[in-house]
């Protein structure tokens, strides 16, 4: 009975369902570095404060003359050109309490092993200056670019600065994902797919199996629905794809990795209008609004299309990431 008890028990535990740590630990080490960084924004004003030199640090320039595209990369880069942001400037004192302010709430957030939302971050750091009717923030407005400056700064995505976007995305298909120690069958979660998260680094979200033949990224939600439900990526053995419109961070760097890692031949479903190829040179290349150090990861664009009641017929675009196609002509397919 011993025995028979002792085989019961070890055969209990399946043998392929340990967790690895490893990505878990790539976490710790990650948020320890990020949190210094921070830190380090502090360590300047204090030392520069000993010296009895005016506090500062530079911030690179997030506009359209300070980007090119590389074509080895095959992808939109920020350039080298930077902003000094002093606090005894007048004109940028309010800029330089305001990026400290964000700086501190993010560090707090590392310490704490948190996450939270851009919009509470904003009122985290939103309050009424003593003695006086100012304002540290007056809208959201102000608060959002000063953690874009904070990302290319210490280049950090926003999401390992613990600042996330929700969910805008959904997948479905032949993949198997491993999420915070979870294995997460996208072939067996219904027509509903999987919610993509804001965050798919590797340290995050692993990609365990993969057996698709190529990925396909729609544009509308809509349409990834139709095709969900006609279980088209089964039929096709694909990956079905979608984030709603413009696609944000996390379903740009999940097709990039997918991409990349898996091999696969990435097509875009798209309106064949500007808009449905501007869509699909942001999946390929990034957006020329914001960039930073990851591939695929550039900032939104300008979320609402104008004239959307035109009519327009839809067309299928091939991404493919080598430098070749980034000289050739899009290839697009009525349908």
């Amino acid at each position: 009975m011993a025995r028979a008890r002792s085989r019961q028990k070890t055969a209990a535990v399946p043998t392929g369902t340990r967790t690895d740590r490893a990505p878990k630990t790539r976490r710790k080490k990650a948020a320890s570095s990020v949190e210094t960084k921070l830190v380090g924004m502090a360590d300047v004003v204090i030392q520069a404060a000993q010296r009895s030199r005016d506090p500062g640090f530079e911030i690179p320039v997030r506009a359209l003359s300070n980007v090119s595209f590389n074509p080895r990369k095959g992808m939109i880069e920020m350039g080298s050109r930077k902003q000094e942001r002093t606090f005894f400037n007048v004109g940028m004192a309010k800029k330089f309490m305001q990026t400290m302010l964000v700086a501190d709430a993010l560090a707090e957030l590392q310490r704490a092993d948190l996450t939270t939302s851009l919009r509470e971050i904003y009122y985290r750091t939103k309050h009424t200056i003593q003695n006086s009717q100012e304002n540290t923030f007056d809208t959201q407005d102000e608060s959002d670019p000063i953690i874009e400056d904070l990302e290319v700064s210490l280049s950090e995505l926003r999401e390992e600065l613990h600042v996330r976007a929700e969910n805008g995305g959904s997948v479905v298909g032949p993949l198997v994902l491993g999420d915070d120690g979870d294995r997460v069958d996208c072939s067996r979660l219904g027509k509903g797919g999987y919610s993509v998260p804001s965050i798919v680094e590797p340290e995050y979200l692993e990609i365990q199996k993969c057996t698709a033949d190529f990925l396909l990224v729609v544009e509308k939600g809509t349409q990834w629905n139709r095709l969900s439900e006609d279980k088209f990526w089964k039929k096709y053995n694909c990956v079905l794809l979608t984030g709603n419109g413009q696609p944000p961070r996390g379903v740009r760097r999940l097709a990039r990795r997918l991409h990349e890692e898996k091999k696969l031949p990435v097509y875009v479903l798209v309106d064949n209008d500007p808009w449905g190829y501007y869509i699909y040179s942001v999946v390929k290349q990034g957006s020329t609004t914001r960039t930073s150090r990851a591939p695929g990861s550039c900032s939104t664009t300008p979320g609402s299309r104008k004239g959307s009641g035109s009519r327009r017929s839809s067309a299928c675009s091939r991404a493919a990431s080598n430098t070749s196609s980034t000289r050739s002509p899009i290839r697009t397919f009525s349908t």
